[in-house]
């Protein structure tokens, strides 16, 4: 295929966007940064001008602290730089996960970060841009990855509280993102309980709730007697399923929320009894239907399993190409 546009650039540590002299997501230091959103893959430390939307600034000030040059872009606001015209729209990822749109000399291109279809109490829904270029990710780029509905698997987690009268549920979930995603998608089933947080996700969950995501009632486990913690659930840090910490916990039955949970060795390796398949990207059916929606001439994937992608591409007469960004995707992320 032709080689890549001149303003774009793609980089194995970030995508360069000559004419506004500005990185996408850089894995390392730059002068200018546009951030899709707050994970430590794509947000890091260093920069020195930042632009991203208000909620992924306050949660990289949380993780990192402040940049000396931070501009919030609200989703929608069009920037110009150096004639290249920016522009920021829900990715479904986390609270203010953003795709960013570009256009410069007449063609547009569309960089998702990390993004999902699905409805998710915790996030702004997933918009779809149409484009010329689509820069997606693949994480669960292939056929087998088909994530049930989310309600089905709090359904279980539900279940599996009710049947556990005397312990409790130890959930894995991820501090920025899933753990909000799970209190969410209970509380939007109807659960109205305190639920019980390991002193790690408490920060984020504050943050959550002050730019507005209803969380419900909240305790750390930190303080609490082993009777109260009966017949709850307990989220933590994944880490701390098999730490010492987890021993002040009423028999808990161990559970962790991934898309990864599809995996059932990734299951065992962890010692999960109750494995939820809830997921923060785009399965495979997500994954190409966004493609035959946005109607792009090219797709360029950033990371994950990318080959099938790039095949079920070539079988649709759509140009690809692999981007092989590095540091990118913490395996257990998902």
């Amino acid at each position: 295929m032709s080689s890549a546009p001149h303003w774009i650039e793609p980089h194995p540590h970030g995508i360069f966007v000559r004419p506004a002299n500005a990185w996408i997501d850089p894995s390392r230091p730059v002068s200018r940064a546009l951030i899709t959103h707050g994970h430590a893959d794509h947000a890091r430390g260093g920069h020195d001008a930042v632009w991203a939307t208000p909620e992924t600034l306050a949660i990289i000030n949380l993780r990192y602290g402040r940049y000396p040059g931070e501009k919030a872009v609200d989703y929608g606001t069009t920037l110009d730089l150096n004639g290249v015209k920016v522009s920021f729209h829900p990715a479904g990822h986390v609270l203010g996960s953003a795709q960013i749109r570009m256009e410069y000399q007449g063609e547009t291109v569309v960089v998702t970060g990390d993004f999902k279809r699905r409805p998710d109490p915790s996030c702004a829904p997933f918009e779809l841009v149409p484009c010329d270029i689509f820069i997606t990710e693949a994480t669960f780029g292939l056929p087998v990855f088909r994530h049930p509905p989310t309600s089905e698997e709090i359904g279980k987690l539900l279940a599996m509280r009710e049947a556990h009268p005397e312990g409790c549920v130890l959930v894995g979930a991820y501090a920025l993102g899933k753990a909000q995603r799970v209190i969410t998608e209970l509380r939007a089933l109807g659960y109205d309980e305190p639920i019980y947080l390991h002193g790690a996700l408490e920060k984020m969950c504050a943050l959550y709730a002050d730019h507005g995501v209803a969380m419900g009632p909240l305790l750390p486990v930190a303080g609490a007697d082993k009777a109260d913690l009966k017949g709850t659930i307990v989220l933590a840090p994944p880490s701390a399923l098999a730490d010492r910490w987890s021993r002040r916990l009423p028999d808990p039955v161990t559970s962790m929320a991934s898309g990864w949970m599809r995996v059932r060795a990734r299951a065992q390796q962890r010692g999960v009894e109750l494995p939820l398949i809830i997921s923060d990207h785009a399965d495979w059916d997500e994954l190409t239907t966004t493609i035959r929606e946005v109607a792009p001439k090219q797709v360029w994937v950033t990371h994950g399993r990318e080959e099938a992608l790039l095949r079920w591409c070539e079988l649709h007469q759509i140009k690809a190409r692999a981007l092989a960004l590095v540091g990118r995707e913490d395996e257990d992320e998902g």
